[in-house]
């Protein structure tokens, strides 16, 4: 064999020698512990990071952030297996006792065993709208480990696998619960305010606006760009902190993530600030961003057309102003126990005329029908609808049999507003509530008055 041969057999005969020794390496290393030692390493890192807290942890957990909001959880660790808790799941901030326990499984996992208020999370039969019926707000209490950074422990969560991080608390983070409490109201909107609301954002150099709506039942905000051609949105879950809103996920402008917003109290609004003159603004509009032609179908004198609020539905939908909802709960608590106001109903260009019909029904279920009838004009320009009110008023159990009546007192601040002088916006809204049917807005063009109702053809 010649030399060069020999030589380059040597080579290689080291070179695996070398591989070899360090998978050796590798391998003694990797097979140190056996899984049960890994695990029960894993647990007592995990149980030394939760009592490690003077103040315990803070966690704002977004169950699913297509469809629900955030919920803040302050949690204390001890070391005899109970744990202290606070939420601001809803106005009940007051901190309770349970246990918990760190268990080994396929992994090292953090399972709340007894009921506390992230429970509430995870209870089917607690739900926030009639599409989450049996599912609840889709809440876990055991949360797999996954190690720590930066001073967090990051958890996955056991039933949709979605990461989840604990941040240390602070004493003034458990003084300051009740605030998120305390901001609801602003981010709901302050009913003396406008009702219209958009998000503006700036990329440092370009605007660009959109609408907005809020729903508080699922602390979740859609808002959809109004300029043609630009068709981007922003669909987000909302926690709240003691000074405005956290949102996820994240509202990307110019390259940034930006989910801290502050509430302004002079003007309502919520600023997110990036850097190099990048924000997003959640504020108040005096009128609609944009201007539709959907008033226009109800014009036709033989438009025979009816939009009707239906109380065991629509009451839900984040279009109803509080002002609305407000008016609507005064006129029940004039009625008999038991007695509903149950639908809304403006009917258009009928052949018997133009009507609201104000529906009651009774604790025995009977039915009675009050209507006000009105003539209908309209505005090109400001793109609105005036109800002008009749002096007639009729009341029956259908409307073959009603009979002429007096105004009724009761409905007299709500029917106030459906024909207020200065107009109404009609608007069809892009999404639907509990049925197929469009829905559609009619919102004052001066006050705080929006109610929401079904297509009923």
């Amino acid at each position: 064999m010649k030399a060069q041969n020999i030589y380059k057999y040597l080579i290689v005969g080291f070179i695996a020698l070398l591989l070899a020794a360090c998978t050796n390496t590798d391998a003694e290393q990797k097979f140190e512990q056996t899984p049960t030692e890994r695990l029960n390493s894993q647990k007592k890192e995990l149980t030394d990071m939760l009592l490690s807290s003077e103040n315990g942890w803070k966690v704002v957990y977004f169950t699913d952030n297509t469809v629900l909001g955030g919920y803040t959880h302050l949690i204390k660790f001890a070391k005899d297996g109970t744990v202290e808790m606070a939420s601001d799941f809803d106005d009940d901030t007051d901190v309770y006792k349970s246990e918990y326990a760190i268990q080994l499984g396929s992994t090292v996992s953090l399972v709340f065993t007894t009921k506390n208020r992230i429970h509430l999370l995870s209870e089917s039969d607690n739900y926030p709208i009639p599409a989450l019926r049996a599912k609840g707000y889709l809440g876990d209490f055991q949360f797999l480990y996954y190690g720590q950074e930066n001073g967090e422990i990051i958890f996955r969560t056991n039933r949709s696998n979605q990461e989840l991080r604990f941040v240390k608390a602070t004493a003034q983070d458990w003084t300051d619960l009740p605030k998120n409490i305390d901001m609801i109201d602003n981010v709901i909107g302050d009913p003396s305010r406008p009702l219209f609301r958009l998000l503006e954002t700036n990329d440092g150099k370009t605007i660009h606006q959109f609408d907005f709506s809020f729903s508080e039942a699922t602390r979740f905000a859609e808002a959809n760009s109004v300029e043609t051609g630009y068709s981007v949105t922003y669909d987000m879950g909302i926690g709240y902190s003691p000074t405005g809103i956290v949102v996820s996920p994240a509202v990307e402008v110019g390259g940034q993530k930006l989910t801290t917003f502050v509430y302004n109290n002079a003007d309502g609004s919520f600023t997110a600030t990036g850097t190099n003159g990048v924000s997003a603004t959640i504020k108040y509009s005096s009128k609609p961003l944009v201007l539709t032609d959907d008033y226009k179908i109800l014009l036709p004198l033989n438009a025979n057309v009816v939009y009707g609020h239906d109380r065991s539905i629509l009451e839900l939908a984040p279009t109803n102003s509080l002002s609305f909802i407000s008016i609507f709960k005064t006129i029940e608590s004039t009625l008999a126990v038991g007695s509903k106001l149950t639908r809304i109903q403006p009917w258009f260009n009928t052949p018997n005329g133009s009507y609201v019909e104000y529906r009651f029904v009774s604790s025995t279920g009977a039915t009675t029908r009050v209507y006000h009838y009105f003539t209908l004009t309209s505005d090109a320009t400001n793109k609105t609808i005036t109800l002008h009110p009749t002096t007639i008023w009729k009341k029956g159990s259908t409307f073959a049999n009603a009979v002429t009546i007096s105004a009724e007192a009761n409905l007299k601040d709500l029917d106030d507003n459906l024909m207020n002088p200065k107009g109404l916006y009609f608007k069809r809204e892009n999404f639907t509530v509990g049925a197929s049917n469009a829905v559609f807005t009619f919102t004052s063009t001066d006050s705080p008055f929006r109610m929401t109702t079904w297509a009923f053809q």
